[in-house]
């Protein structure tokens, strides 16, 4: 009875609405990080030492410039990028105004990642491929890609899990979502009853989300 009467007082309406403005954030700054995370680890890693097209210059240029975003609290990066996001979406409050700085924040995170997980294609294939007169859009697109699918999913599941915990940062800032009703009314009104709800939902989403991304890279890895 006690239980009952401590979540009695939570609007589940509100809280439905701040979980959908959090799927929201995630798979709109989810898709965007994964168009332009995908491309910029391909080419840190082909541009990188000892590979097909190593350039040096190059590679130092994009690797400091992601070094430097990537070591940016999210919370700060959001409060510096306030007027680029106001140019690119007219505001920076609410569902619209988070998504420049998740994906932002989020980009060079992944792109490491996609790096990493390129390495671990056996060189062999990628000389046999070359060997076969293919050219580097068939190398990177039909052998270098498809053979480093289980860990590029893997850093799918991870930059998502971490989106997820960007999202309820941002909150702070006044971004919507679970984060921002766990500050509004568990914080700032000590209601916390609002702040176990909101906090059981990242928990069982971030579950489901790892769940599902180990499941898919047992699916795609060679047995």
């Amino acid at each position: 009875m006690d239980l009952i009467n401590f979540f009695a007082s939570v609007d589940w309406s509100e809280i439905w609405q701040a979980t959908l403005d959090t799927l929201v954030m995630l798979g709109t700054s989810l898709l965007f990080t994964i168009l332009l995370g995908l491309p910029l680890g391909v080419v840190l890693f082909l541009t990188s030492p000892r590979q097909m097209f190593e350039k040096p210059r190059l590679y130092a240029v994009l690797s400091f410039v992601v070094n430097v975003v990537r070591s940016l609290p999210f919370i700060i990066l959001i409060i510096l990028l306030i007027p680029t996001t106001v140019v690119l979406v007219g505001t920076s409050l609410g569902v619209a105004g988070a998504i420049p700085p998740l994906v932002i924040g989020t980009v060079p995170f992944f792109a490491r990642l996609v790096e990493t997980a390129l390495r671990e294609v056996d060189r062999g294939i990628i000389e046999a491929t070359q060997a076969m007169g293919a050219s580097t859009r068939q190398i990177i697109t039909r052998a270098l890609v498809p053979e480093a699918m289980p860990g590029i999913i893997a850093a799918v599941t991870v930059t998502t899990i971490t989106l997820v915990s960007y999202t309820a940062m941002a909150g702070v800032v006044g971004a919507g979502g679970l984060g921002d009703l766990a500050i509004r009314y568990g914080y700032q009104r000590f209601q916390d009853n609002v702040m176990y709800v909101t906090v059981i939902i990242l928990i069982l989403m971030v579950q489901l989300l790892q769940m599902l991304g180990d499941r898919l890279v047992v699916h795609f890895s060679r047995k």
